[in-house]
């Protein structure tokens, strides 16, 4: 049986879903669907899957289950080398993490399905800014349908929402084939949902701790009578507060596409997402670490640095189109077109300072209000398909991408920057809002690249494949930040080299190794952007198809060096500067996911590294040198309306040494959650979640040297419709 799509439509009633003009397209797209659905319903076949690929999408492969519990996994191509070829034929490791996956855990944010993966540790810094590393580094290669996206800013700003994926992709090391730049992390791709041929619709309401209400409706349905045109729209509206004392936080999503088949090898899809963020007593920094004394802090769970007047809101605004057409026997040319908006504005207090044990004295306000804008563009033209030669045939892919990326901000300072804080007023909110206009800075720089890649799949012999590649980026930015001039020009032309040797008809070896550069946009003490960071990565590895294809199973190994890797050092004026420094981080892998019986899935993964600086120093001593990551459902054989399921992260230590004397440490945790779901007839299911069942009191993050508590033991209802 084909799996259901689980889409969140929260506690709300619909009045929320207000029009302002940005929105009506995508109100128009739903009522479009909706009225297509009364004509063609009757051929409407109600076991089709609703995130089936369009037809000129890559082939998916398919394990059946019960009740859509089947193990399901994709070919790598649009994540890994823009080749069409399989997890197990692909020189890396790859995790998948199906929709299935994030619906059933309610991983309905982007932090929430990275902390979920095998290798990845998830940095909230802030409430409303995050980092995200892999293998020691920091991931900065984010991709969309394959497309790169440039990262510019270094972090994600916003509760980013999922309710718009099928499927999210890591591809752990360096990833040069289909990224502009090689980074050793991790490349992250978010494939979109697509229309379905059938009519489809679901819709789901969640309420859970701290008032949280979510509204999630996902509809897909043929546009006319011959079904060449179809259409899906997403809408998401969900609004809680926080464990964290005067945190609330409101998101609205929309997502609308319409595809359309202009010929037999022909389609054009079109696309915008909306993503409205508005948060209020968000923090801007986090706490204090450590007393004058050295000795830790340890305050409440929801103890909140913000005021009562702090807020931060973003919005995410993204239109794209693609086209993809059919060039004669095996090949094909995909072209995208991509444009996104990235707003911030937020008037926002920063507490900095060591406090003393005793009387609480040394810290001190820092308000300020931000503004910015981040403008990009993003092109990239691909064609793909296979060659004869020497009695074989061989994949080829090559393509051209070209990205401008425009950032506009502003930092206005508020009066009273220093004002000592006491310990009865500190961590209130109840520090006056001030005037901004004690002074102004900001930027305005422009950063443009340019990259041309190719990647050959050789069929050497049945036994053995060779992948080879290359990929050569130019990058240029220019205008100023915070009074310094960002210019910086570098290019590089970076090669990749893989092969995989099929040792028996379920096992194959395979090694790969690439080159890494890439140029960064963070700045020195001095307000000067860092050199680019330049490397390399090697990887050996084995993959396994188990249980009739069933299961997959990778075992790496894994060494990076980088050089001149941007760490935070400090902060100047309300903005965080940075050092570069060389490591080489080392390690194994082991991942294992997919079915292991009727109605048993699982995903595992186990990730164990070691990080050292040119003298053989550990370095970088906040990333967590071993990592679990696992979760399982079970559809109950005597009992197939419920399945039952459970997940657990757990990393060992971390820590933060700034200077002598000072170290604050998080100590080896784990996080366990548990759910259910059960379906009570007329296609409707009611789902409970349990998040951190143990209660379990931990750092979010030591990225930096403040850092805030994660939330406690939460739980959530959920009472879902499908047709």
């Amino acid at each position: 049986m084909s799996r259901r799509i689980r889409s969140s439509v929260s506690a709300l009633s619909f009045a929320p879903f207000r029009q302002p003009p940005r929105r009506q397209a995508l109100t128009l797209a739903v009522s479009l669907a909706l009225a297509q659905a009364g004509v063609y319903a009757h051929a409407a076949d109600l076991g089709a899957d609703v995130g089936a690929a369009p037809e000129a999408a890559m082939p998916m492969v398919t394990v059946s289950g019960s009740n859509g519990d089947g193990a399901r996994y994709a070919s790598s191509g649009a994540s890994a080398s823009k080749l069409d070829i399989t997890l197990r034929e692909t020189p890396q490791s790859i995790s998948q993490i199906s929709r299935a996956r994030m619906d059933d855990f309610k991983l309905d944010s982007v932090n929430d399905v990275l902390a979920n993966t095998t290798g990845v540790t998830v940095e909230k810094v802030e409430t409303d800014r995050t980092y995200y590393t892999a293998r020691g580094f920091d991931i900065i290669n984010f991709q969309y349908d394959g497309v790169g996206i440039p990262f510019v800013f270094g972090n994600v700003m916003g509760d980013l929402d999922t309710a718009v994926y099928e499927r999210v992709d890591v591809v752990r090391g360096a990833n040069g084939l289909s990224a502009s730049t090689g980074n050793p992390s991790a490349t992250v791709n978010y494939l979109r949902k697509r229309p379905t041929a059938q009519l489809q619709a679901a819709a789901e309401l969640n309420v859970g701790s701290w008032g949280k209400r979510r509204a999630e409706a996902d509809i897909s349905a043929p546009l006319n009578a011959s079904g060449s045109v179809k259409g899906r729209a997403v809408l998401v509206q969900q609004q809680a507060d926080s464990h964290l004392d005067r945190y609330h936080a409101e998101k609205t999503v929309g997502y609308a596409i319409v595809e359309a088949k202009l010929a037999a090898d022909t389609v054009l899809s079109i696309g915008h997402i909306s993503q409205d963020n508005k948060t209020k007593g968000g923090m801007w920094g986090a706490l204090p670490l450590y007393y004058t004394d050295g000795s830790r802090t340890d305050y409440a769970v929801g103890t909140n640095t913000s005021a009562d007047w702090s807020r931060w809101d973003t919005r995410n605004n993204t239109s794209f189109v693609e086209l993809n057409q059919g060039l004669g026997g095996d090949w094909n040319l995909k072209s995208t077109l991509s444009h996104s908006n990235m707003a911030s504005r937020g008037k926002m207090f920063y507490v900095y300072g060591v406090p003393d044990k005793t009387t609480g004295a040394g810290l001190f306000s820092y308000p300020s209000i931000y503004r910015a804008d981040n403008r990009q563009t993003v092109l990239d033209v691909n064609a793909s398909g296979e060659v004869a030669l020497g009695g074989r045939q061989h994949e080829v892919a090559l393509g051209a991408s070209w990205s401008r990326s425009r950032l506009n901000d502003v930092s206005l300072y508020g009066r009273g920057i220093g004002t000592a804080l006491s310990r009865a007023d500190d961590f209130t909110g109840a520090y006056p809002e001030p005037v901004f206009d004690a002074g102004t800075a900001g930027s305005q720089y422009e950063d443009k690249r340019k990259t041309v890649y190719a990647a050959l799949r050789l069929n050497l012999a049945d036994q053995l494949k060779l992948l080879a590649g290359f990929n050569s980026t130019k990058a240029d930015s220019s205008g100023t930040a915070y009074g310094v001039s960002a210019y910086k020009s570098a290019s590089k032309t970076t090669p990749y080299l893989g092969a995989v040797y099929d040792l028996s008809s379920n096992l194959s070896g395979y090694a790969s190794y690439t080159k890494i550069f890439n140029p960064q946009s963070e700045i020195d003490s001095r307000g000067q952007p860092l050199a680019p960071v330049m490397g390399s990565n090697a990887e050996l590895g084995l993959k396994a198809d188990l249980l009739e294809h069933k299961l997959s199973a990778t075992a790496a190994v894994f060494r990076v060096k980088q050089n001149n890797t941007a760490e935070q050092a400090g902060m100047i004026d309300g903005r965080n500067y940075y050092r570069g420094i060389n490591a080489e981080s080392t390690g194994v892998e082991l991942e294992l996911s997919g079915q292991l019986a009727k109605g048993w899935t699982a995903s595992a993964g186990l990730t164990r590294l070691s990080i050292k600086d040119d003298a053989g120093q550990a370095s970088r001593l906040y990333v967590p040198r071993t990592l679990l990551r696992a979760s399982t459902t079970y559809r109950l054989a005597t009992l197939p309306a419920l399945k039952l399921g459970a997940s657990l992260n757990w990393q060992s230590e971390a820590k933060r040494a700034p200077e002598e004397g000072f170290v604050a440490r998080q100590s080896a945790y784990a996080v366990l959650g548990l759910m259910a779901n059960y379906e009570i007839g007329y296609n409707v299911s009611v789902a409970l979640n349990l998040d951190n069942v143990t209660d379990k009191k931990y750092l979010a993050s030591l990225y930096w040297n403040q850092a805030y508590y994660a939330a406690p033991r939460s739980a959530s209802v959920s009472v879902k419709w499908t047709y």
